[in-house]
């Protein structure tokens, strides 16, 4: 049986940043759910606090959620939140 990946957490997002990373994120939702393998993909910005937004990502095995950190680390994603703040739980699932 193939163990799925499951990434949980949240970024915070620094004030000045905070636009961009909103305008990219419907970019980078798309992009993300098209890739082989993404069961779930959703990051929901705090309703008390705008900086904050809160990241669940299941994919279907290993090599499917290290194709999508390869994708994201060379991503205008990856530009607009360089000085985020992450902070994430990775685990497999069944």
């Amino acid at each position: 049986m193939t163990l799925k990946i499951r990434l949980t957490g949240f970024i915070r997002v620094p004030e000045p940043d905070l636009d961009a990373v909103i305008r990219e994120l419907v970019n980078h939702r798309k992009l993300t759910l098209d890739e082989p393998g993404c069961l779930r993909f959703e990051v929901t910005q705090c309703q008390t606090n705008p900086c904050r937004f809160v990241v669940f990502e299941e994919f279907s095995d290993r090599a499917a959620f290290q194709a999508h950190q390869a994708r994201t680390r060379s991503s205008y994603w990856a530009q607009v939140t360089a000085n985020a703040e992450r902070n994430y739980q990775i685990k497999t699932v069944r």
